[in-house]
């Protein structure tokens, strides 16, 4: 072979090498994250719409490799939902691919185990996009997945502190004309934050100043209403697949109203998953993670307090 046609063939392996390295999604020790994605679920004789909506937290990394407890969420099929029950996954090749292996649980109980592997497709400055190919096993089905997923980064975890109880709290605010939902032309960019602490990305669309959050346990938020109306904030579980009702109260959060001009302090005090909405106006949303340390989180309860 011709030395030119060698060093070329060289060159090329080397940049593609480059390339691919600098193309992997960024991945890191003790964070919070969000896997959302949707495809099907197929056998020879059917196919059905599947969903993926997931939090998990990572460990330590360990060579190019990093562990993470799924913590909370749900897979769908069709219109039954799986709750998770015993999840685990990998990044691995610096967050190149992502494996997830468990069993998750149906609505009547049955065990369903599953099988996922996805492949890093594109990725931008606070997100990365993969796909995933695998299997969901249910006791009278084997189903081959194909999903297109998005996995997110939360804010760095807030370390609370002793020190005062300002030091210890985070102001969100419900931006104005929240209220209003329309065309994307009506959605308020939120990249001024009066919170140097929430690290707001200046390109997020949204209808609060910060609409992902890590916290500590301990942590008090609280809620500021900038708007002209006035707004709630409850917790529940995301409902896809009904447009109507997007959301189903879980009980842990359901706050008083919050008056325009007013606030609302909502202390975190257990671990936990939380997706907060206003049930008035379901497109407002939020989902924080009370997030501790490395190992496993449980759900636990809020205490809700008017301010002033």
């Amino acid at each position: 072979m011709n030395i030119s046609l060698v060093g070329l063939l060289a060159l090329l392996v080397i940049s593609s090498g480059f390339f691919i390295n600098d193309a992997f999604a960024e991945v890191s020790e003790n964070s919070a994250y969000l896997l959302e994605g949707s495809g099907f679920a197929v056998t020879e004789e059917l196919i059905r719409i599947s969903e993926i909506d997931i939090g998990l937290s990572s460990h330590q990394q360990s060579g190019s490799s990093i562990d993470f407890l799924i913590e909370d969420g749900f897979i769908t099929l069709d219109n039954e939902d799986f709750v998770l029950s015993e999840l685990e996954g990998k990044f691995l090749r610096e967050g190149r691919y992502i494996r997830i292996n468990g069993n998750i649980e149906s609505s009547v109980g049955f065990d369903t185990s599953i099988s996922f592997f996805g492949r890093l497709v594109e990725e931008s400055k606070d997100a990365a996009i993969y796909g995933f190919t695998g299997r969901i096993t249910t006791s009278d089905n084997s189903y081959k997945i194909i999903y297109t997923s998005k996995l997110s980064q939360l804010t760095k975890v807030i370390e609370t502190t002793e020190t005062s109880l300002e030091d210890e709290m985070l102001v969100i605010h419900i931006l104005p004309g929240s209220s209003t939902q329309g065309i994307a032309s009506s959605y308020i960019e939120s990249g001024e934050t009066r919170d140097p602490r929430l690290d707001t990305n200046p390109l997020r669309l949204g209808y609060f100043s910060q609409d992902r959050i890590t916290i500590e346990p301990g942590t008090t938020v609280t809620f500021v209403n900038d708007d002209d109306v006035s707004h709630s904030i409850e917790s529940g579980k995301e409902n896809y697949n009904d447009r109507h009702n997007p959301y189903t109260p879980d009980g842990r959060i359901s706050t008083a109203e919050i008056l325009p001009g007013e606030s609302l302090d909502i202390t975190f005090d257990e671990a936990g998953f939380y997706r907060l909405y206003d049930p008035e106006y379901p497109w407002m949303e939020i989902v924080a993670y009370s997030f501790p340390d490395v190992d496993r989180l449980i759900l636990g309860t809020t205490k809700n307090q008017q301010g002033n």
